[in-house]
Order: C-alpha cells, then sequence, then structure tokens
C-alpha cells in the first residue's frame, strides 16, 4: 500500500456539513474536509464566495442538463476536474467577476 494515502491526516476525510442557500432553498450538504477546502480555493480563484459558487454551478447544471441526480457527487468531480487542470476561460471568470460587483 502506498504510505502517502494510507498515512494521509484523517483530519481530511473528515465530514462536515454546510448549510446553503440553492435555488432560493437552504440545504445542507455532507462533504469530507478535503473537498471543502477544494470548493473554497475554486470559489476564491474566481472571486466568489463558495455558497455563491456552490449555488452558481447548481443553477448552471440545472441549466445545461435539466437535473443534478447527485449534487454531492457533482461537487466532487468538480474538485478533482479543478485538481486535472480544468478552468474557466479568462471570459467567463471576467463575467463572473463583473456579475459578483
Amino acid at each position: 500500500m502506498c504510505n502517502v494515502f494510507a498515512a494521509q491526516d484523517p483530519e481530511g476525510y473528515r465530514i462536515l456539513n454546510r448549510s446553503i442557500r440553492i435555488a432560493g432553498h437552504s440545504t445542507s450538504i455532507q462533504l469530507e474536509l478535503a473537498f471543502w477546502n477544494l470548493l473554497d480555493e475554486i470559489a476564491a480563484s474566481q472571486n466568489l464566495s463558495t455558497p455563491k459558487f456552490i449555488s452558481k454551478l447548481y443553477d448552471e447544471a440545472i441549466e445545461i442538463n435539466g437535473t443534478v441526480p447527485n449534487f454531492a457527487s457533482m461537487l466532487r468531480t468538480t474538485c478533482a476536474l479543478y485538481l486535472q487542470g480544468a478552468r474557466p476561460a479568462d471570459e467567463e471568470l471576467q463575467a463572473l467577476s463583473d456579475a459578483a460587483a
């Protein structure tokens, strides 16, 4: 077994619930702390708060796909895509920045 994975700090996989308003409804999202830290980083890179980023992501996913069957899983795969180098285009970042102002 690879020690880098087996010896990781248990704090990173501690479950954390956060209450967030999505589409006008308060909801609770349960993710591991490592994913919340990444979502905080992604949101900050787009000049958004984490709740605003998550709400915007949900709205756009609904617009594109019509439904989001497992939003917590979508958030985890969003983090994976981010770690793999996926980033919004400069035009999208500018639009987000303008909308946040």
